[in-house]
């Protein structure tokens, strides 16, 4: 019997939406900057991904400002607890319609894989895809930071880099998000905030 239970605030669906269409806005116009398509044109791409850039770090800062003030931070401290249920579950458990191993609640919102992908996100590509742009936005200061011998070639291989791995995390969340009892349901709380729980 499934009980539905109010999970994800307002806030939190309108920054976890908005960030996404920022993310993909930022990987569609950063791409092009890249010269892999024409789509914007090389100047205009540049002006949308520098200022879909600035709007996402104003949204962090309110993300942030939220979670700590609402204690909604805890819901992403990392555990180890079940990671290898989860792993199973996702390995072959998904495929033979096999119980989930996690229960969501409203203090606990995350399994233990989502927590450890959250952590690298927040640990490895955001950090990386963050510094390189910021050295990549403000290049002609770099002699005035005493960085001058860095290389912008470097830079932007990993800014690309972080990119891809933005990718493929967007990829794998999406695809993850239709591993709920139905193919829509944690696409649906997500939207609503309210989820089916077994």
């Amino acid at each position: 019997m499934a009980e539905r239970i109010y999970i994800f605030k307002r806030f939190e669906r309108f920054w976890h939406w908005s960030q996404a269409a920022l993310i993909m806005f930022l990987m569609l116009t950063g791409f092009e900057v890249h010269g892999t398509y024409n789509f914007f044109g090389y100047e205009a791409a540049v002006d949308f991904h520098t200022t879909a850039a600035w709007t996402l770090v104003g949204l962090w800062v309110f993300a942030v400002f939220w979670h700590l003030t609402t204690g909604e931070w805890k819901q992403y401290i990392p555990t180890m607890e079940k990671v290898d249920a989860m792993l199973k579950f996702y390995l072959t458990g998904i495929f033979t319609d096999a119980p989930h191993p996690f229960k969501q609640t409203t203090v606990s919102k995350h399994n233990p894989l989502q927590r450890l992908a959250y952590l690298f996100v927040l640990v490895i590509i955001n950090p990386l895809i963050w510094t390189t742009g910021w050295f990549y936005l403000f290049y002609s200061s770099w002699n005035d930071w005493g960085v001058g011998w860095l290389s912008l070639e470097w830079v932007a291989f990993f800014h690309v880099a972080a990119a891809f791995m933005m990718l493929i995390f967007l990829i794998a969340h999406v695809y993850l998000a239709t591993a709920g009892h139905t193919a829509t349901s944690h696409i649906k709380a997500m939207l609503t905030g309210w989820e089916d729980v077994d």
